[in-house]
């Protein structure tokens, strides 16, 4: 017995903390108009999450000595072109990501001084965006002068974000035995109060949802750490699923014991950018905690927001640029190194494009929109890299016997090539269906974002050719 292959139930935690958040119970209670989010969650989780899960433990028993990344699954199933425009896209959603985090943690810091979400929401928005592309500015000096003091902060508070994301659940349904005269909202499980409307907002909406339950690809190194990973690795996939699945459901529940979604319809950008503050703010209330609740939760964020932009600035870059097979597609200006070894033009180039994205919205009337806006923006940017992995999952099944994975997510090609196309036809149709918005400054930012940045991993390569016949 290998004392070092970890148990199956293990993995299931690991892989449950790093997809799941407090956030995402929040984003699909307000976008699927309350507990009609239920049924939206179930579907997700049954069509979407689980066959996505287990194709991600096949990629990484496939190629368990490649470190798990998305760009070496491609390497190995196509070549180095591809992989390229892999990690390119992987480090381009990434801007969108990096532009939210700062202005997700003033948002943070605003409640744990002022105590209520007018504060932040009545600054001029101007004022506020050049304080988030301040902030971003001196994270990009952070990392360029390789440092990342942050790293275990990081750690720290996405497992307390996690611990809270659990207590609201429990804190909440016991709320009413606790303080039987506080009020709640009444909910009614019928039919016609559980089924949404399949319209326009719901299906533009879905990328909330895919947005949500992505990124289990990070958990793939483990793949052959698990007993047994052919019996383990599923059992720990679906387990996820199952955790998942309960706690979006009891979240939903918990949140819609405590807000009306005629009230957050009504004011959808102030529970936007409010909603989970407020959510911990009654929390502390029904417990006679007064902001105790609220203000753990909100420094608990800030430090997350925060050490997770200077994570995102490096790991992304660094993963693009380290790879000796992407190198050749890259102009070597970008690949120039300052004394501290940071990628100094990348981080630069990081700077400009955030930031871009961060003073463009500086003409954006309210600091709630725009914290609106980021999230659509990223729920459209940011799924975009999962396309990759169910693109290398059907090259990997396409290839046949030339990869023989310890663990398979199901044995007919037929069947697993169909999953594959599927996965990716959900991805791209939700990420394409959530650029539209009625707005039409956030329709165009939702558009263009995603083409500047394809249109520069295009251009990228052909600078390098150039590059090379001209020496």
């Amino acid at each position: 017995m290998d004392n070092k292959r970890m148990k199956w139930s293990t993995l299931a935690f690991m892989a449950f903390s790093t997809v799941w958040g407090f956030g995402n119970v929040l984003n699909g209670f307000i976008y699927f108009n309350g507990i009609q989010s239920i049924f939206s969650w179930i579907l997700m989780f049954a069509l979407y999450f689980v066959p996505y899960a287990l194709m991600v433990g096949e990629l990484g028993s496939a190629f368990k000595t490649s470190g798990g990344g998305v760009s070496s699954w491609v390497l190995s199933t196509t070549g180095p072109k591809v992989a390229y425009y892999a990690g390119w896209t992987y480090w381009a959603c990434h801007i969108t990501y990096i532009a939210s985090k700062s202005s997700g943690g003033i948002k943070a810091l605003s409640w744990v001084i002022f105590r209520n979400g007018e504060t932040y929401d009545s600054f001029p928005t101007i004022a506020v965006q050049l304080v988030s592309f301040a902030i971003l500015l001196v994270f990009c000096f952070v990392a360029s002068r390789g440092l990342n003091p942050l790293k275990k902060l990081t750690t720290i508070a996405g497992t307390s974000m996690f611990i809270m994301s659990i207590l609201y659940i429990i804190m909440m349904f016991a709320a009413p035995a606790i303080n039987p005269d506080a009020h709640f909202v009444s909910m009614e499980f019928t039919k016609e109060s559980l089924i949404p409307q399949f319209d326009v907002k719901y299906f533009t909406s879905l990328s909330i949802l895919v947005f949500a339950v992505g990124g289990c690809e990070k958990i793939s190194p483990y793949v052959n750490k698990v007993e047994n990973p052919s019996k383990g690795f599923p059992k720990a996939m679906i387990t996820l699923a199952i955790m998942v699945m309960v706690c979006a459901i009891l979240g939903t529940i918990s949140m819609g014991m405590m807000f009306d979604p005629e009230e957050i319809n009504a004011n959808f950008d102030a529970y936007n950018s409010n909603g989970s503050y407020w959510a911990f703010q009654k929390l502390g209330n029904y417990y006679h905690m007064g902001n105790s609740l609220m203000i753990i939760y909100a420094l608990c964020n800030a430090i997350g927001q925060l050490s997770t932009l200077v994570l995102s600035i490096d790991a992304p870059l660094r993963m693009l640029l380290d790879n000796e097979d992407a190198r050749e597609f890259i102009p070597s200006k970008l690949l120039k190194k300052n004394d501290a070894g940071a990628y100094v033009n990348g981080i630069k180039l990081v700077a400009v494009l955030s930031g871009a994205i961060i003073l463009v919205q500086s003409f954006v009337p309210g600091a709630a929109v725009v914290l609106k806006q980021l999230t659509k923006l990223n729920s459209v940017c940011m799924p975009l890299r999962y396309l990759w992995v169910f693109f290398a999952y059907i090259m990997l099944r396409k290839a046949g016997e030339k990869f023989n994975p310890e663990y398979r997510f199901v044995k007919n090609q037929v069947v697993a090539i169909f999953f594959g196309c599927w996965c990716f036809l959900v991805t791209a149709a939700s990420c394409i269906l959530g650029m539209y918005d009625a707005d039409p400054f956030t329709f165009a930012l939702n558009v263009i974002t995603p083409i500047i940045l394809t249109a520069l991993g295009v251009i990228l390569p052909v600078i390098a050719k150039k590059e090379k016949k001209s020496n």
